[in-house]
């Protein structure tokens, strides 16, 4: 079936195609018999209006892109059900891609959601992603674009984001507050920018406590999941017996330490405190129960939304806007894992 036009009804009904479209649109100027009349038809027809006309003539699609490196993470998961929240009580759309953590699949997404003409643009980057040319070419189109989380220093661009440092200083001062003496740091890969300042969270720590940094006791995860996690515990067991503290740059890496050592008789906390980041649901079910960063991923979303919305409206009545950062708070989550016994 191809699709009706205004001219079609307009023809059908012997009418204008302005009365038409007055009339589906609640003009007071045109009669209830002809709205009547004109609304009827539409539905038999099933009529739907052009939206690529729509856009031209308003130049808002209403439509906004938000690309993230995975769906299936807790965290993300709570962002986007935050932003789709947020836009649909703003009347907008949102167009969800995942990249996978490529910049290949991440600049064909960008790429797709500027063909789109898509209103803005929400992006949490890939762990192979910086300030590389996809991202300059949406700040040089000017559309309006906000980061959050794993961002780039450098782009000039709105950005959501925690402290990672601080939070990541927090979270080793608690393992050594709770007696901990040889930490070490399941970190992210070395690109983000995240990883990297969880990391100088955990040097800074240990630097505050007199306690010296070993190159050692650091791991870098290639993926950032559960069975490096594993593996990494099994590899610090092996290389380090004297370990008494692990500090995991999420908690999915966090929880494949605890399967680790739950089955190899290794008591947690005990022998090894551990603590994660993020406060995923799963944290709060394992046996002991995960330390961790509470890291508030619904606000995440939800002033992503809105710090992008500013930007829409500034650039559809042409004012200026001056882009900017909302640093959210974090707190420590004590949970088992990490409480020796004095």
């Amino acid at each position: 079936m191809k699709d009706i036009t205004l001219k079609e009804i307009a023809a059908k009904l012997g009418i204008s195609i302005t009365t038409v479209s007055k009339a589906l649109k609640n003009y007071p100027d045109v009669s209830e018999k002809t709205k009547k009349a004109v609304i009827e038809l539409a539905q038999k027809l099933h009529y739907t209006p052009n939206s690529f006309a729509v856009n031209l003539r308003t130049k808002e699609s209403k439509t906004i892109g938000l690309i993230i490196p995975e769906v299936v993470h807790h965290f993300f998961s709570n962002v986007v059900n935050a932003i789709i929240d947020e836009a649909e009580k703003n009347g907008y759309l949102v167009i969800i891609l995942q990249s996978n953590e490529t910049l290949a699949l991440e600049k064909k997404q960008v790429e797709l959601l500027i063909n789109k003409r898509v209103d803005g643009i929400i992006m949490s980057l890939s762990n192979e992603s910086n300030n590389d040319d996809h991202i300059i070419e949406i700040i040089n189109r000017a559309i309006p674009f906000v980061m959050f989380d794993k961002i780039a220093k450098l782009s000039k661009c709105s950005k959501v984001i925690i402290n990672d440092q601080k939070a990541a200083f927090n979270a080793v001062q608690h393992l050594i507050d709770n007696g901990c003496k040889k930490i070490a740091h399941i970190r992210g890969p070395l690109n983000p920018q995240n990883a990297i300042d969880r990391y100088i969270g955990y040097k800074k720590a240990l630097e505050k406590n007199n306690i010296p940094f070993d190159t050692n006791l650091v791991y870098t995860c290639a993926n950032v999941t559960f069975q490096e996690g594993k593996d990494f515990a099994k590899q610090i067991i092996e290389e380090h017996a004297d370990i008494d503290g692990i500090f995991a740059i999420t908690d999915l890496v966090a929880v494949g330490t605890l399967a680790y050592f739950n089955e190899h008789k290794i008591k947690v906390p005990e022998q090894v405190a551990v603590i994660g980041f993020s406060n995923w649901f799963m944290s709060q079910v394992l046996t002991p129960k995960l330390s961790t960063i509470e890291q508030p991923s619904h606000q995440m979303g939800v002033e992503s939304f809105h710090l992008l919305l500013e930007e829409m409206q500034c650039h559809k009545e042409g004012i200026p806007f001056t882009p900017r950062t909302i640093e959210l708070e974090t707190s420590v989550i004590v949970r088992e894992s990490s409480i020796k016994s004095k």
